[in-house]
């Protein structure tokens, strides 16, 4: 079955290969599957003989890759890709596994035990092979026609009555709604080439509530579709609905990433050699058996990394968690934790009464979005350090979106500790980039500040947006800015924008761009639940407000990142 019909499913989605294998790349190439290639840090560490069959160790294997690259990206970006491609080949000679070839002389033991495993079947070790019995591709490194299969699944499920169950002497018990060819049905032959078969797995994990593994043999090939059940609901559905048991333990991940992050466990195990939990307890004054049920929910989660000699930061962990991590989020899991959470308790309420609990969460009412933030010096940094936090890892996004070295002036309205300006000026020497923010914010930007004899200055001016004169640019930036206010914010302040803009200035905004059923990235769609009186947007409702105000030629770039970027000009005055 080709891939054909579903490329068009896939061009919005987040396709990710969980493998560095050129094979693999090449492979999925070719058929026209648009992909990134994040490769697995997974350790192929799992204790073979605890497996039944040499299969379900690629089996579990695969699905291993896959889930951890999921999860680091869900921890990088905040949201997991749409479709995670994880793939493990193995070698078998009488049911044991052999191992990758060391060297040489590992290679050449190999060779002269199995005649596979060692050399490339696509290259010279072609002459070796006398024949390929299944998937010449399998035997390269990935099963094309199983995936392709099971990737059309996932979009166009097949009718029960096209279903068809195959039982194979090599593999597990599969399912498939396709004939095999008479070169994948039973013969004597298939016997006779069981001492060497060459397994490859392949699993994908899916935000939309989809994880498939597959396998296929030099002997068999098969296709794995859920079994149903006498009430029409698949066996692996009802006895695992995975998707909405991620869903309701997802509060419980949460609050340990945050209370393990307000515990500062992460800059604890900073640059350090494993350590027990006991003397993680000690260090921040914390009882045994809670920190070691915590430090193994944050190893079960992917943060952490668990041996006999104790526990460890993952890379991961070291980069977005230590709150001096070069992309640390420390700042906005602290916000989360703090006001987010307590805000999202009371959703039900929210959706009641269609309005933010700020009075219930906090027990007062703010007239102002962000006069809670600004009551305290302490709580306006905290604040702060949240918005550093993602203004700092997707500044070099926003700012490479589009080319603006044309550009000889920027005003970044609300830039906040000027993460995203210093990013501009980076790569923009000759951009002069102007701050404008709140004075409560402007007081304390000195805290963020990059350190360099060789940084490039960014002036900061207070002032108030809505209501004060704003500086004079070539480029106005808005970064997470208008998804917050009201209809009659936003017309107050883009009619500002405009009036200052002279024909060829141009206006970059920074947010979460909505695909146009307004359901992905996901992410975005949960945050509206916050109930602010702004709203989230797509490509063409932004395309829509900007060209309201004059704003023509809008170029939307969807970065991959927290952020997305649009571009917009202001039009030339036609006579």
């Amino acid at each position: 079955m080709a891939l054909n019909p579903v490329l068009g499913k896939l061009v919005s989605k987040r396709v990710v290969l969980a493998s560095a294998s050129p094979r693999r790349q090449e492979i999925l190439a070719n058929v026209g599957l648009r992909f990134e290639v994040v490769p697995s840090w997974f350790k192929e560490t799992l204790e073979k003989s605890s497996f039944a069959a040499p299969y379900e160790y690629a089996m579990e294997t695969a699905k291993q890759k896959a889930l951890e690259v999921a999860n680091r990206m869900h921890i990088k970006h905040l949201r997991t890709p749409d479709v995670v491609i994880g793939a493990d080949t193995i070698v078998t000679v009488d049911e044991q596994i052999l191992e990758k070839p060391v060297d040489k002389q590992d290679a050449y033991r190999m060779l002269s035990k199995d005649k596979a495993g060692g050399y490339g079947i696509q290259a010279l070790g072609g002459m070796l092979v006398e024949y390929v019995h299944g998937d010449f591709l399998n035997v390269v490194g990935f099963p094309l026609n199983h995936f392709c299969k099971k990737l059309a699944e996932l979009y166009y499920p097949p009718l029960k009555h096209n279903i068809q169950h195959k039982k194979y002497d090599s593999i597990p018990s599969v399912d498939t709604f396709e004939n095999l060819s008479d070169g994948e049905s039973e013969s004597s032959n298939s016997t006779e080439h069981k001492d060497a078969s060459k397994l490859d797995s392949s699993g994908m994990y899916s935000s939309e509530a989809i994880y498939n593994s597959e396998t296929s043999s030099s002997v068999r090939t098969g296709f794995m579709v859920p079994l149903e059940n006498q009430n029409g609901v698949s066996e692996s559905a009802a006895k695992s609905p995975s998707k909405i048991l991620e869903l309701m333990d997802g509060f419980r991940a949460s609050k340990a990433l945050f209370v393990a992050s307000k515990l500062k466990i992460f800059d604890h195990l900073k640059d350090k050699g494993p350590l027990k939990a006991v003397n993680i307890a000690n260090e921040i004054g914390t009882s045994v058996c809670g920190t070691e049920r915590l430090l193994d929910a944050c190893a079960a989660l992917g943060l952490l990394e668990k041996t006999t000699q104790g526990y460890s930061n993952t890379d991961s962990a070291n980069t977005y968690l230590t709150s001096d991590g070069e992309y640390s989020l420390y700042g906005y899991i602290i916000h989360s934790n703090d006001h987010l959470w307590p805000l999202f308790t009371n959703l039900e309420s929210a959706v009641k009464e269609g309005s933010r609990q700020n009075h219930r969460a906090f027990g007062k009412k703010a007239d102002d979005l962000f006069k809670d933030y600004y009551h305290s010096q302490e709580v306006t940094q905290r604040f702060m350090a949240a918005m550093h936090s993602i203004a700092h890892l997707t500044a070099k996004d926003v700012a490479t979106a589009f080319d603006l070295s044309q550009f000889k002036s920027a005003c970044d309205l609300g830039g906040c500790t000027g993460a995203l300006a210093h990013e501009l000026v980076r790569i923009y020497p000759n951009l002069k980039v102007t701050v404008f923010d709140l004075p409560e914010v402007i007081a304390n930007t000195s805290y963020f500040q990059p350190s360099g004899q060789h940084t490039a200055p960014v002036t900061f001016v207070s002032g108030d947006f809505f209501k004060d004169s704003l500086p004079e640019a070539d480029l106005y930036i808005l970064s997470r800015v208008l998804h917050d206010w009201p209809d009659e914010k936003i017309h107050l302040l883009l009619s500002k924008i405009s009036a200052l803009c002279k024909p060829g200035s141009a206006l970059l905004v920074a947010e979460i761009v909505l695909d146009e059923q307004k359901t992905h990235p996901p992410r975005a769609v949960l945050q509206s639940l916050s109930m602010t009186e702004g709203k989230q947007r797509s490509g063409s409702e932004y395309k829509q407000l900007l060209e309201k105000y004059g704003f023509t030629n809008v170029q939307i770039k969807i970065t991959g990142n927290l952020l997305d970027a649009v571009l917009c000009i202001k039009k030339n005055l036609s006579f």
